[in-house]
């Protein structure tokens, strides 16, 4: 198990790596000059110069690289050409936000995708099943911008059930912040909850039609005790995967929802970075937003070796 998790480490950092140095070049390879947006358009070429040695601009593309990194390692991401804040300031004000929405719309599409999962297995070629499968269908087809406008106008203003925007933090406000993600969480977790649905009901299918369940059919184990415990639970390698890429997918993703409902996430910082071309912080947003994705991928990775023996016997995924 040591074995495998310390592989699955030096490849996370070498991923992270090639992440960074792509965040760099691409950054670098956007039209513009931040010089000229911090320095202004009618700026004399005196003052383009001072700003560019200011930003560290004036040097070569390796050296800009390696300081980079230097200080990506040590927290300082630099500051924002458009209000001056340090740029790790507006990350851990905006990055809690889009955690909280990602989990609990994680949480949601993990219960709903189960379930319906469950359900489409055990009653397969049966109503139940056209029901879930329906449902998988509609959310994996219908935009989520398109849904989350139509229940902000009907659930939010025409019925006043849920706040049509604004943000309360869960760990002041525990029931009233929950209270105001709960909307865009659903609308976020309902396309995530169609994924976990069919990737469920697949691998439960498989499980439930093999030679080991019937033999524990044969042997009288309840039909309850077959589904959790042989079915579900052999599933859950599956929904782990998938799970660990969503949360990733809904971290990036969150920036329509986040709009929409008008969080002060990361999804807002992002546009808004880009909108104004503030380079530091597009540059440290989208490196986070990669290592993000690579620390949950290696924690689903050692989750692994919990979950299914072979990974602990064999030292790599099956």
């Amino acid at each position: 198990m040591l074995q495998y998790v310390f592989h699955r480490l030096w490849q996370s950092a070498v991923t992270l790596v090639l992440a960074s140095i792509v965040v760099f070049v691409g950054v670098r390879a956007l039209p513009g000059d931040p010089a000229t947006v911090m320095a202004g358009e009618q700026a004399d070429p005196a003052a383009l110069a001072a700003v560019r040695a200011e930003l560290g601009l004036d040097r070569s593309l390796p050296v800009q690289y390696f300081e980079f990194v230097w200080h990506a390692l040590t927290g300082d991401f630099g500051r924002s050409i458009r209000t001056g804040t340090p740029v790790i300031d507006m990350i851990g004000t905006t990055l809690p936000v889009t955690v909280q929405l990602a989990v609990y719309a994680m949480l949601i599409a993990v219960l709903a995708g189960v379930v319906g999962g469950v359900i489409a297995a055990v009653y397969r070629g049966r109503w139940p099943e056209w029901a879930a499968n329906g449902f998988s269908l509609a959310a994996l087809s219908v935009p989520t911008f398109w849904v989350g406008i139509l229940a902000v106008l009907y659930l939010s203003v025409q019925l006043n059930w849920f706040p049509a925007s604004g943000y309360v933090s869960p760990f002041e406000h525990p029931l009233r912040g929950l209270y105001f993600l709960t909307l865009p969480a659903i609308i976020l977790g309902l396309a995530h909850a169609a994924v976990v649905q069919r990737q469920t009901r697949s691998s439960m299918v498989e499980t439930l039609t093999a030679d080991f369940v019937r033999t524990a059919r044969a042997k009288g184990l309840s039909r309850g005790a077959v589904i959790f415990r042989f079915g579900l639970r052999n599933s859950l390698i599956v929904v782990t995967t998938i799970v660990g890429l969503q949360l990733g997918g809904l971290i990036a993703g969150a920036v329509v929802t986040e709009r929409i409902f008008s969080l002060p996430g990361m999804g807002k910082l992002t546009l808004d970075s880009v909108f104004t071309r503030d380079y530091p912080v597009i540059q440290a947003v989208i490196l986070v937003i990669a290592a993000s994705y690579i620390v949950i991928n290696l924690l689903v990775d050692v989750l692994y070796t919990v979950i299914d023996p072979r990974v602990r016997v064999s030292g790599r995924a099956q």
